[in-house]
């Protein structure tokens, strides 16, 4: 069981029209900077392996890092992956809004199933998640949307604005439509993917063949 290179899942993203949050993999500090300096402070560092499963327990993840912390963040996260087999540090622009999770798990029996969910809390200990089995069509995408419990955070509740519902929609339709193609795929780990009124982004992502 084997994480995707991060060359591989940008082509499966872009081959699928899942868009993804800017982002480029250095194992140079130097070209990771101007890369930074490019798409704008402040950054996302993240290391990506092919065994790396869990990037945030291990201290392989640092957030909203200014221009001014970028070398100290880059230092730490190398320090921490120190032993590991690693494929380099992901070098990711800020984007903001709120965080939901879209996977699939590929089932001996039924075939792929889709799931959504808000992401943080509401999935991980609260387990606010809506499934499908593939294939599904937009009907069913915006169905899966609205019938977990925290669809009104992305609704507009409380004088926030309203997420942008048919990015999501897209992206788990089109999610569907891979994981029917890319038969070699067992899973799929989109959390979070971060939407806005504008639109949604996949900004970490683990796709395990």
């Amino acid at each position: 069981m084997n994480i995707l290179s991060f060359r591989e899942t940008e082509r499966i993203l872009s081959k699928y029209k899942i868009p993804f949050c800017k982002t480029e993999i250095f194992n140079s500090k130097d070209k990771a900077f101007l890369f930074a300096q490019k798409i704008g402070f402040p950054v996302v560092l993240k290391v990506h392996g092919q065994k790396v499963f869990h990037k945030s327990e291990i201290g392989g993840v640092k957030v909203n890092i200014k221009e001014d912390d970028f070398d100290n963040a880059w230092e730490e996260i190398m320090k921490n992956v120190e032993g590991k087999i690693i494929e380099g540090i992901l070098v990711q622009e800020m984007f903001y809004g709120n965080e939901v999770a879209i996977g699939m798990n590929r089932d001996d029996q039924f075939g792929p199933t889709i799931m959504f969910g808000l992401g943080g809390i509401f999935i991980e200990i609260l387990k606010d998640v809506s499934l499908r089995v593939a294939p599904i069509n937009k009907n069913e995408a915006l169905e899966m949307i609205k019938e977990i419990k925290g669809f009104k955070i992305l609704d507009g509740a409380r004088g926030n604005k309203k997420a942008n519902i048919n990015s999501l929609v897209d992206i788990l339709v089109n999610v569907s439509n891979l994981s029917l193609k890319e038969e070699q795929i067992k899973s799929i780990d989109f959390n979070p993917v971060i939407v806005n009124e504008s639109k949604a982004l996949v900004a970490d992502f683990r796709i395990i063949v």
